[in-house]
């Protein structure tokens, strides 16, 4: 009888047990699957998606895998500013964990939506001029971040390095968008130190670059482009123009190379991507976006192509090709 009562209570205490731990893997699932990254991008185009696939391929590299533990939602304004906002205002009603903004038009309404949720901006040129944050130090807010601002003084180097004689340099770009005002500001007091003249045509939409860029020939010696996003999602059409107009067109993109710029220096965007991933990740795993400072990526590369630089009328030198990372042919 006694060894009956012995079993009969080794089996309760088992089942207990075992039931204990069914409880605790259910709730370890449950927290496993908690995680949601929100995701949203002001448009597609090589440089933003890039980033977007750098920020989902690191957070898998660090143990968030959607469709196990990771919950990944990512939406496209499609280059509307009303889009931007709307999505904005989603986000903040679903609650996610952290959320991703990728380009300045859709980090700015994210930022106001919202002062609690975790936000991580990337592709942003120049955060303080956008007020995501005051300065490069941790915020103390619910923002942190990477951007791709560019030192101008390479950037003009290569403009002469391309078109050694230019005294004339055409921008196209949004006036509308802060991330351009200030790369353009930046390069202008750049060239103007060297005395080179930035004519400027402002194209507020991407059916305006076309046009604009047209406005500029017979004004100028080499067309420059900033990451202004109205003109990187349709870079192909401001290449024609250069393209017809034999005028060299220029980058600061390396993804726009490949679409038809001469050259390009600037950050590998799906490593942007990554760095953006690696913050994501710190703030999924508990530390405070306000105690993460912003940084920007050290890593540049210099793209060329030969094939455009040809159909717009430059001969690049020996040199300036053996420093190239990357020959597009």
């Amino acid at each position: 009888m006694k060894e009956e009562w012995t079993v009969f209570a080794l089996t309760k205490s088992l089942r207990a047990i075992a039931g204990a731990l069914a409880i605790s893997a259910v709730c370890a699932s449950a927290l496993a699957a908690e995680k949601v990254v929100a995701v949203t991008s002001y448009v597609e185009h090589p440089a933003l998606d890039a980033v977007r696939d750098g920020t989902k391929d690191e957070l898998i590299a660090e143990g968030f895998e959607p469709g196990k533990n990771l919950k990944w939602d990512f939406q496209s304004a499609q280059g509307n500013a009303g889009t931007a906002g709307q999505i904005a205002k989603k986000f903040v009603g679903d609650n996610p964990d952290a959320i991703v903004v990728i380009g300045t038009p859709s980090a700015q309404p994210m930022v106001a939506a919202t002062k609690t949720i975790p936000i991580v901006y990337s592709a942003i040129a120049d955060p303080m001029a956008a007020q995501l944050v005051k300065d490069w130090k941790p915020s103390g807010t619910n923002v942190t971040g990477m951007s791709h601002m560019l030192d101008p003084v390479p950037q003009v180097e290569i403009i002469k390095r391309v078109v050694p004689n230019a005294k004339r340099v055409g921008i196209v770009y949004n006036p509308g968008e802060a991330n351009s005002v200030s790369a353009l500001n930046n390069i202008k007091g750049e060239l103007q130190k060297q005395g080179i003249t930035l004519v400027e045509a402002a194209a507020p939409r991407s059916v305006d670059v076309a046009p604009a860029a047209k406005s500029l020939i017979g004004k100028i010696d080499v067309m420059y482009t900033t990451t202004d996003n109205n003109v990187v999602s349709v870079f192909e059409s401001l290449a024609k123009v250069c393209n017809d107009a034999k005028i060299p067109l220029i980058a600061s993109d390396t993804g726009s190379v490949k679409r038809g710029a001469v050259a390009a220096l600037g950050v590998n965007f799906y490593d942007l991507g990554r760095q953006t991933g690696k913050v994501v990740a710190r703030i999924l795993k508990g530390e405070k976006p306000g105690d993460i400072a912003s940084s920007t990526s050290k890593n540049l590369e210099l793209y060329v192509n030969t094939s455009a630089a040809q159909k717009q009328g430059v001969t690049l030198s020996p040199d300036f090709l053996k420093s190239a990372t990357k020959v597009l042919n």
